[in-house]
C-alpha cells in the first residue's frame, strides 16, 4: 500500500468516508481513524496495527451533540460530565448503538466515545460526518505516536494516508470513564484527574487494584483499551526508579539512556539524557523520548517515576506498562 502525506482535512474526510484509515492528530496522541460502521474499514485497521481483536477501539465525534452517532443512551451523570469536560481528552463508555461495528467494541453492548479538543481533527470527524474509531497511530504495543514521523515509522505502507500536522500537546491518552453503570468508574487514568472528575460528579471512583487483578486472572473483556494488552514499550528494556542510577559501569552507561523531571543529578553520564522542565512537558514527550531510545539502537532506558498527582498519574500508569508491569 502506498501512503499518502496530506494536510488536507478534506481529503482525510474523504478517505475515512471510502472506507480508509488515515492517522491525524488529536490533543493527545496521533489516532487512526476509521468509519466505525464500516465493518471491512476496521478490519482493516486491526491488521495495520497487529492489535488484539479484543481490544475495544474508542469512536471518536465531532461535537458533543452528536453522541446519538454511537451511543443508545446518554445516562444524565454522562451528560453532566460531556457538559463539563468535552471537548477534550475525555472518553465516556456509554451503552452501544447497533449501528457501531461489533468489531469496534470488540463484541461489548458499550462503546467508549470522545470529542476531541484538537482543530484539525474536528475538522476531519465533521467532513467525514461517520463516527470514526481511532486508536493510537502505531503498531500495537509500542509507544504510542505524538508526531507525525513517529507514525511514519510505524506505518507507513500500512495505512491510506498520514495528515503532516504538528507534534500533540498532551502526549497521553485520554481518561477513560466508564458511565455504563450507576457511578462512574475510572478505567484508564489521563489528562482530566480523578479529583477533577469528582469536583463534577463526587461518586466517581478510579478501578480497585483488587478489581484490576481480577479481570488480569480471569481474561475478562473490559470496555477500555489501554488496560489488559502491552502497551508503550519500546524495544529497549525500561526501568523505573526516584533518582537516576550513579552505579551503573561505564559499559552500561554507554548503552542507556534516562529521563525524567526537573531533575539533572547524574543523568549526565548516560549515552543519552532528556530532563523535563514540568510535568506536564514530561507527559507531553515520553513516547517520543521512548520511540529516539530505539532510534539510537540503546539497550536499557532509566525512567524517573512521575509524581502522583496531576498528570503525572496517568504518566505513572503508562511507564509502568511500557516496563512490562
Amino acid at each position: 500500500m502506498l501512503t499518502e502525506y496530506i494536510d488536507s482535512t478534506e481529503r482525510a474526510a474523504k478517505i475515512i468516508r471510502e472506507g480508509g484509515l488515515v492517522a491525524f492528530p488529536t490533543e493527545t496522541v496521533f489516532g487512526i481513524g476509521v468509519d466505525a460502521t464500516n465493518s471491512d474499514a476496521v478490519t482493516k485497521l486491526f491488521a495495520a496495527k497487529g492489535r488484539p481483536s479484543n481490544n475495544p477501539l474508542i469512536v471518536h465525534l465531532d461535537d458533543g451533540g452528536n453522541w446519538a452517532r454511537a451511543a443508545a443512551e446518554l445516562p444524565q451523570i454522562a451528560s453532566t460530565l460531556l457538559n463539563a469536560f468535552c471537548p477534550g481528552p475525555l472518553t465516556l463508555v456509554l451503552p452501544k448503538l447497533p449501528a457501531i461495528s461489533d468489531l469496534v467494541t470488540a463484541g461489548l453492548t458499550t462503546v467508549g466515545l470522545r470529542v476531541p479538543d484538537h482543530p484539525i481533527a474536528r475538522e476531519i470527524l465533521r467532513g467525514a460526518a461517520v463516527p470514526v474509531a481511532a486508536p493510537s497511530a502505531n503498531r500495537s504495543g509500542r509507544p504510542s505516536g505524538t508526531t507525525w514521523q513517529a507514525v511514519a515509522e510505524d506505518l507507513d505502507g500500512r495505512i491510506d494516508a498520514i495528515f503532516t500536522a504538528d507534534a500533540t500537546s498532551i502526549g497521553i491518552e485520554s481518561t477513560v470513564v466508564d458511565c455504563s453503570g450507576s457511578d462512574p468508574v475510572v478505567l484508564r487514568p489521563g489528562a482530566i484527574t480523578l479529583e477533577q472528575l469528582q469536583r463534577i460528579v463526587p461518586q466517581t471512583r478510579e478501578l480497585r487494584t483488587g478489581e484490576m487483578q481480577q479481570i488480569a486472572v480471569s481474561g475478562q473483556q473490559v470496555s477500555s483499551p489501554g488496560i489488559l494488552h502491552p502497551h508503550y514499550q519500546p524495544i529497549a528494556e525500561v526501568f523505573i526508579m526516584d533518582l537516576p542510577p550513579k552505579d551503573l559501569s561505564a559499559e552500561v552507561f554507554a548503552v542507556s539512556a534516562f529521563c525524567g523531571v526537573e531533575c539533572s543529578d547524574g543523568s549526565d553520564a548516560f549515552a543519552m539524557s532528556k530532563v523535563f522542565g514540568s510535568l506536564e512537558e514530561y507527559a507531553a514527550g515520553f513516547y517520543e523520548f521512548l520511540r529516539e531510545v530505539d532510534r539510537q539502537s540503546l539497550e536499557k532506558v532509566f525512567v524517573q517515576t512521575a509524581p502522583n498527582d496531576g498528570i503525572g498519574k496517568a504518566l505513572r500508569d503508562r511507564q509502568r506498562r511500557a516496563a512490562g508491569g
